[in-house]
């Protein structure tokens, strides 16, 4: 894991190219902005929620029945919260809440919800490891997320004798671009480090990249954990980065590291 100690400032006149969804992506573009990078927001993961069905209305209603609700991401805990606000005007007491790193648990505390979250880590599995989801047998458990997702959280709760219930509250999609799109982002942009904060925005980086000409393997590529950056090593990608943390500041402190390591000759995949 990348442990960024470069001066931002080293980004002036840097290209950034940021494929995370948006609001996050405007958010950090700013954040590079003000480090002196130019940004392009080009984001290969769109999110919308998905209807609501009686299942899920059950299943809400039902909410005192779970010991421990779990949030994959900021984006679910903001969409969980919303509609619960609607049927629990007070949310039961009781029960244990999970954030899979620290910014959902940041999302969930704007709701005066106190959530558990990995200490070191974002990932499912730094969440498995917390003493509350260890001993759980017989226990119920609501995992937030998004409508496909990794099993690993829902597999090993349930080997460890927990009754999991999925809910499902949002989709993700590759937005449709043009070629002319594509070519500004990847050709004409010439970014010298790209932003790809998930596996699927990753994979989706690389099927639009399988059908262009351009020189992005040995740019920096940013990535969330150890999984993925094997993932873009297999790709062809020569230099991904796990940043500190997935703060805006860690983010960025990690790219202008990146930089500054191959302008000096001794840039090297972290």
């Amino acid at each position: 894991m990348a442990t960024p100690q470069t001066n931002p400032a080293t980004l002036a006149g840097r290209r950034i190219l940021i494929c995370r969804p948006e609001p996050e992506a405007s958010r950090l573009a700013r954040q590079f902005q003000a480090a002196g990078a130019e940004t392009h927001v080009f984001p290969l993961v769109e999110r919308e929620p998905l209807p609501e069905t009686p299942e899920r209305r059950t299943t809400l209603l039902n909410l005192d029945e779970f010991s421990h609700i779990i949030a994959v991401s900021p984006y679910a805990a903001r969409l969980l919260l919303d509609e619960l606000d609607t049927w629990w005007p007070q949310l039961p007491t009781g029960i244990d809440w999970y954030g899979v790193g620290a910014g959902t648990a940041r999302a969930l505390a704007e709701y005066g919800i106190n959530a558990r979250k990995p200490d070191e880590g974002w990932t499912s599995e730094a969440l498995l490891k917390l003493p509350g989801l260890a001993c759980i047998d017989g226990e119920r458990v609501l995992v937030a997320r998004g409508e496909e997702g990794r099993e690993l959280t829902r597999r090993t709760l349930e080997e460890r004798g927990a009754r999991v219930t999925i809910l499902p509250l949002y989709r993700r999609f590759c937005p449709d671009y043009t070629p002319a799109q594509i070519h500004t982002a990847l050709i004409a942009f010439a970014p010298d480090a790209i932003v790809a904060l998930s596996g699927e925005t990753l994979n989706n980086l690389i099927a639009l990249c399988a059908n262009c000409s351009h020189n992005l393997y040995d740019r920096p590529v940013i990535v969330p954990a150890r999984r993925i950056a094997d993932q873009a090593l297999a790709a062809g990608f020569n230099a991904p980065c796990i940043p500190g943390s997935l703060a805006d500041n860690d983010i960025v402190a990690a790219a202008a590291e990146q930089l500054a390591g191959l302008d000096g000759g001794s840039g090297k995949a972290k």
